[in-house]
């Protein structure tokens, strides 16, 4: 009787709030705003918690690489549930082709819940610095998480080289978000991308694989926090052996088209999408070899300049939840560098090879 007391109260402990909260959404629209993000950001902290514990256990057991994908899997599985959420994703098997630089489109806090969905197994995270004193922070330092000071543009830049070679000597994956920060938007679009993760690919002759969120305004956007189902699709390999550093602007103006139509096709269409202005049309319309199409050569290792790396980097604007409904959330934080993706919780997903 006392086993059974000791596994329940924990339940009960945890139903609880979880009713108030239901209770509070049910009386208004702002009302579910605060009563949904207080629940995912609570079970963000709860999972990560238990994380540093799955990350101690699985360290003894020599599956350190192993802690993500179960920590994240677990906090998909229960998120997902609490806040009636489901994300479906196509073309999963694409993910399995090692090593890899995956790009994604980075939208909100919420894209955590999509990556917890598909993160792969044998991985590890590099993430912004000040993400160390977050709710996630235990875990992804026990995890072996890499930590980028972006405020030190040497630093920075050090850390992503790190990973660079890491990538070439390990079969080690990557996954950057290229547009560099938060861009929420009613319309599905994409901010300009930064070329680092086309440089990464290039330098080290490995294939880069698109990954496109729909846009999920109508779910989530400051003042609202809803309920439904996230599409992800998951592009095929684009190759980049033989190309060289002279080609990585026009590779990611053409990745980042083939991303922008995919984009459009997987979100809901919105009455104002037919307003779009010109310049969110896709630049080009030329078609990315398949991976079997390339033939490898050798590459030009990339040169930093100063230039791609600025001196004084600008600060993430703080977005403290509000219950106003704006037409447009569009962030654009200031980029460390080309090589560093910038945002206010955006992950750089690393995944080692089996």
């Amino acid at each position: 009787m006392s086993f059974l007391a000791l596994a329940i109260k924990p339940l009960v402990y945890i139903s609880v709030p979880v009713i108030l909260l239901r209770t509070v959404a049910s009386a208004s629209s702002v009302g579910r705003y605060y009563a949904q993000l207080t629940i995912y950001l609570g079970t963000l902290a709860v999972v990560s918690t238990w994380g540093v514990f799955v990350a101690i256990g699985m360290t003894l057991i020599g599956r350190r690489h192993d802690v993500n994908y179960v920590v994240a899997r677990s906090f998909y599985a229960i998120a997902s549930r609490v806040l009636d959420i489901r994300v479906e994703v196509e073309g999963e098997e694409y993910l399995q082709t090692r090593p890899m630089v995956m790009v994604g489109n980075h939208q909100s806090v919420l894209d955590i819940l999509f990556l917890a969905r598909m993160f792969p197994m044998k991985a590890s995270i590099m993430a912004k610095k000040e993400l160390q004193w977050s709710p996630l922070g235990p875990w992804m330092y026990m995890s072996g998480a890499v930590f980028v000071d972006r405020g030190n543009s040497t630093k920075a830049h050090e850390s992503l080289t790190a990973a660079g070679e890491e990538m070439k000597s390990k079969g080690i994956s990557l996954m950057m978000y290229p547009e560099g920060t938060r861009n929420c938007q009613e319309v599905p679009s994409l901010l300009p991308f930064k070329k680092g993760a086309f440089h990464l690919a290039v330098q080290a002759g490995i294939p880069i694989i698109p990954v496109v969120c729909e846009n999920y305004w109508r779910i989530y956007h400051k003042g609202v926090f809803g309920t439904g189902t996230i599409k992800v699709r998951v592009l095929p390999p684009i190759p980049t052996s033989g190309l060289s550093t002279s080609d990585v602007a026009e590779l990611t103006t053409r990745v980042r088209d083939q991303m922008l139509v995919t984009l459009r096709e997987i979100s809901v269409k919105v009455a104002s999408e037919d307003a779009m202005s010109a310049a969110d049309q896709p630049e080009t319309k030329t078609d990315l070899p398949s991976v079997e199409e390339s033939e490898p050569t050798t590459t030009t290792p990339v040169e930093v300049t100063s230039e791609e790396v600025p001196d004084s980097p600008s600060e993430s604007s703080s977005e403290a939840p509000s219950a106003d409904v704006s037409g447009t959330q569009s962030r654009q934080e200031g980029s460390f560098s080309e090589y560093g993706e910038t945002d206010d919780e955006g992950m750089v997903v690393v995944g080692r090879q089996h």
